[in-house]
């Protein structure tokens, strides 16, 4: 078996072991595990009675199924230790865009044809990749914003980690704010990230290996051991979980979400369920633009973090990792999900030691349990999860020593990176103001040449994006 990974995986090659590998699986999968109940519940709008279940279930299976067949193209094609499922963002989006209009009128009409949306744009990511032009793209970036990227996806991880732990909540005159520590119930999630946090931070400066390398998983275990504790004297702090028979499940999949992508076609161009014809061509544009930054901003933050990366800054076979994500698009749009991106968790696998694909098959393996054991996925709470994404935020905040700070120009366009992906809770936003920022910089202060082509149309992109479509 070791000599069979070894020849698969080139573990010895990438300087890791089995061990490692599988525990950084783990490590990626809880991390992440979220999705699998937040997806469906994001996409349909919740799960009453009715159609409105039968599209819940429908999409937790699809999306279980895309999770697992894209992240196994990502062991197997690229070797790469990322894991993909549901992009968060675009299944809201898909929500805004195709539930919600269609509540009163055909909830199911507005669900198929939302993935036959987005079959188009996954067959468009596929040609992309095939040919190469998804790397000519990523890899033609300034070098100002690909060194923003990693850094900025370090913070939108951080953010997103104090986010799910409760530390920080909504604020109705600043936006944000410190939870009321002085509330115990809304405390205590916050609280127990913060005990995973330091445990991962002390067990990442033990002198032994197993606990060095287990550091991540060995603190989230412990803040969910805290969250339990916490939940003795603490009533209803413990959220009850509620699944159907698996057997009802896989009937409404099978019935609403298997070639859901499919049968939305003659939704799309009746004018009614989605729109005009001019609604349709920019909603495929935009899912293409959002899925191809993310997963251009994710595979170059997560390598970073790995040290996968070349002699030019670039992911090594980024075209692999750009097809397998095309993969799980197209197959995400057959099975009843949105669009599958490669996931900003990853970094948590890879701050773990995962370094091949072996990490994202045992990820992969994790979540195809899920399709039988849903509900024991939630017991491992978010809070837990959180500080895993806060650990990592700070392993890849090193990235922004790679910004060259005497160059103004390429100053502004890596903080304009960094700043949009927080404040405006979107990787992509992130980086199409700082392709904006950097084209308008360089054409005022007349250094525009042949090889910003490349950035100036994701920018031009980007402002039409803006002005047509609201997310």
């Amino acid at each position: 078996m070791k000599n069979f990974f070894n020849r698969v995986f080139k573990i010895e090659e990438n300087q890791t072991t089995i061990k490692t590998e599988l525990i950084a699986g783990i490590t990626t999968f809880f991390a992440m595990c979220y999705i699998v109940v937040v997806n469906p519940q994001s996409m349909i709008g919740g799960s009453a009675d009715g159609i409105q279940r039968e599209l819940f279930n429908a999409a937790y299976i699809g999306g279980i199924i895309a999770a697992v067949i894209a992240t196994l193209c990502m062991a197997f094609i690229a070797n790469k230790p990322f894991a993909l499922a549901a992009g968060m963002g675009l299944n809201s989006f898909f929500f805004v865009s195709f539930i919600l209009p269609n509540i009163a009128l055909n909830m199911e009409a507005g669900y198929q044809a939302g993935l036959a949306i987005i079959l188009m744009s996954g067959i468009i990511f596929l040609i992309l990749s095939v040919t190469g032009a998804r790397k000519y793209i990523a890899v033609s970036l300034p070098s100002c914003l690909k060194a923003a990227m990693p850094a900025g996806i370090g913070l939108f991880i951080a953010f997103l980690g104090l986010q799910n732990s409760g530390l920080v909540e909504n604020n109705e005159y600043t936006l944000v704010e410190l939870v009321d520590l002085t509330q115990w119930k809304l405390a205590a999630p916050a609280i127990v990230c913060f005990v995973g946090f330091i445990s991962i931070i002390v067990f990442a400066h033990s002198k032994h290996g197993f606990l060095r390398n287990g550091s991540v998983i060995f603190g989230i275990l412990i803040a969910t051991a805290t969250y339990y504790i916490f939940s003795i004297w603490t009533p209803g702090l413990i959220a009850d979980v509620s699944f159907n028979h698996m057997q009802t499940m896989f009937k409404d999949w099978f019935n609403h979400g298997l070639g859901a992508g499919i049968k939305g076609f003659k939704y799309v161009f009746d004018g009614n369920t989605v729109g005009s014809i001019i609604s349709v061509i920019m909603l495929v544009i935009t899912y293409c633009l959002v899925d191809m930054f993310d997963t251009i901003g994710t595979v170059y933050g997560a390598s970073a973090q790995a040290n996968l990366l070349d002699e030019n800054g670039d992911p090594i076979n980024i075209e692999q990792e750009m097809l397998s994500d095309s993969i799980g698009t197209v197959t995400g749009a057959l099975t009843g999900t949105s669009t599958i991106t490669t996931f900003v968790e990853s970094a948590s696998g890879v701050a773990a030691g995962g370094r091949t694909g072996l990490t994202a098959l045992n990820t992969a393996v994790l979540f195809f349990l899920c399709l039988f054991i849903g509900p024991v996925v939630s017991y491992i709470p978010s809070c837990a999860t959180a500080c895993a994404l806060i650990y990592v935020g700070v392993l890849m905040l090193k990235n922004i020593l790679s910004i060259d700070f005497t160059d103004l120009r390429g100053l502004a366009t890596a903080f304009m990176t960094l700043i949009m992906m927080i404040a405006t809770y979107s990787i992509t936003n992130g980086i199409m103001v700082g392709a904006i920022t950097y084209v308008l910089i360089t054409l005022l202060t007349f250094k525009y040449t042949k090889k910003d082509i490349v950035v100036t149309i994701i920018a031009v992109l980007g402002v039409l994006r803006y002005i047509f479509i609201k997310m």
